[in-house]
């Protein structure tokens, strides 16, 4: 018998939410050249207030977390729009995408900024 593997779902990462959606989502601009998943840490660029994956090494503003993707985003080719919790919400910690090769203090300093938003990752949660 094949096995069957699920995706994730917003509820796989999104515990708690304000009531009101539009409080704790943004819809806002994923840059071109990137194919995103639900759950990426996302951070803005200064030069073009774009938002791109979490880059900890840059200092184009993409170093600094702004928010969590809550759907997949192929940006492959064109700018597109994007569902991002940005703030007041707690997030499960298992479905939170880091970028590749993110260090200790890295993602300490990425989720104090998250947490500074009122974005909370829980591994409990």
């Amino acid at each position: 018998m094949p096995v069957i593997t699920e995706q994730n779902y917003v509820s796989d990462l999104v515990k708690y939410e304000v009531a009101n959606l539009d409080y704790s989502r943004n819809t806002e601009t994923i840059a071109a050249g990137q194919n995103l998943g639900l759950g990426t840490v996302l951070g803005r660029k200064t030069a073009d207030g774009k938002l791109y994956a979490l880059a900890p090494a840059a200092s184009d503003g993409t170093q600094n977390a702004h928010g969590v993707l809550i759907q997949d985003v192929d940006a492959t080719l064109i700018d597109r729009t994007g569902l991002v919790v940005a703030r007041h919400a707690v997030l499960a910690d298992s479905k939170v995408v880091w970028p590749a090769g993110i260090t200790v203090p890295q993602k300490a300093a990425a989720v104090a900024q998250l947490e500074a938003k009122g974005i909370l990752i829980r591994s409990a949660a």
